[in-house]
């Protein structure tokens, strides 16, 4: 009874986390789409040239770049009250941002740890027998002092430096394969783009493709690009088509999915991997597997360092680029489509 418990203590933590983020994410994304939409394809991305739009791309990316912290935030929030919101959503900026010798980033995985790491240990500092003067001044001085400052420290010099030696061990292993088997390649960059939806795995793929790039080598970042489509077209589809197995904030948010796919945002998927990890990670891992090796398998080339349809003009292989992006969405879609429940099934399973 007791772990049973946790386990909803857990659940209703990442739900009230998501809850408090949607608006984040919708605004970044949708004001990123719309901006990145009237840019032009370069060697470094896509570059936005109007002043107005310029101006409009950075409110899109403040939202993105409070999205995660207030993930981990509010996740801390719902475990340990008010005192948890400061240091959760510190931590959880920690946890989205290079830090430490290896320059490690965990996106939403880490912040989704730390924030639970947060919640429970606040929880705990709560408990402390103090005097009244101190019991004052512990919400406010003590406890995110001492909880940003232990699990920061954990985090940078524990957490973060095997993540480190993973990662370079992961980019050997990858440009150990290069020039062999060109479908497993592009399913393992598909795999990996996915799996963390922006965190180190995501970035270890990326940094890869772009280092090939300079030499002249472009299809792996195809193969990349391709998958960094698929997860949030294929959670949008899914809401479209599924829409007794998603609420209605889930539903608004597969609209700005839409828009957010067809210009390679990943992240725009974390929410819907947040609430339910065991089902649509697998799809969208399985999903942008496929689209990367199809991508691979016909030598499609994406010349810039950007996804989704928006980069279409500058791609080698256009139309494989999008029936493989098409194939990978629709076999994430399908996925979710056999495995995740309705609504209504999902809360007396939960009961």
């Amino acid at each position: 009874m007791k772990n049973n418990k946790v386990w909803k203590d857990i659940q209703k933590a990442f739900n009230t986390g998501v809850s408090y983020m949607l608006p984040s994410v919708v605004v970044g994304g949708i004001l990123l789409a719309v901006a990145l939409a009237t840019g032009t394809a370069t060697d470094t991305g896509m570059e936005v040239t109007n002043p107005f739009m310029k101006n409009l791309n950075d409110l899109g990316s403040a939202g993105f770049a409070m999205m995660i912290p207030i993930l981990s935030g509010y996740i801390a929030y719902s475990l340990a009250g008010k005192p948890g919101i400061a240091p959760g959503m510190i931590l959880g900026y920690v946890a989205n941002n290079p830090i430490g010798e290896s320059e490690v980033k965990t996106g939403f995985l880490g912040a989704m740890i730390l924030g639970l790491a947060t919640g429970y240990l606040v929880r705990w500092c709560k408990t402390w027998k103090v005097s009244n003067t101190i019991k004052t001044i512990m919400p406010i001085l003590i406890v995110p002092i001492f909880t940003t400052f232990i699990l920061g420290i954990i985090y940078i010099y524990v957490i973060s430096v095997p993540i480190g030696a993973c990662m370079d061990w992961l980019v050997k292993f990858l440009s150990g394969m290069q020039g062999g088997n060109a479908v497993l390649l592009g399913a393992i960059i598909g795999a990996m783009t996915a799996v963390d939806m922006g965190g180190p795995i995501n970035k270890t793929a990326t940094a890869f493709t772009l280092a090939l790039m300079a030499e002249g080598v472009y299809a792996p970042n195809g193969a990349h690009r391709i998958a960094c489509a698929i997860p949030p077209l294929a959670l949008a589809l899914s809401t479209f088509i599924d829409r007794k197995k998603y609420s209605a904030d889930d539903k608004n948010l597969g609209i700005s999915a839409l828009f957010m796919g067809t210009i390679g945002i990943t992240e725009a998927a974390i929410p819907f991997a947040v609430k339910d990890m065991k089902r649509v990670l697998p799809a969208i891992i399985i999903g942008s597997a496929v689209g990367g090796a199809l991508g691979m398998m016909n030598g499609v080339e994406a010349l810039v360092p950007h996804g989704g349809l928006i980069i279409l003009p500058v791609v080698n292989g256009k139309l494989w680029y999008v029936l493989a992006m098409l194939v990978g969405v629709l076999v994430s879609a399908a996925i979710l489509h056999f495995t995740k429940p309705n609504l209504d099934i999902a809360e007396k399973e939960e009961k």
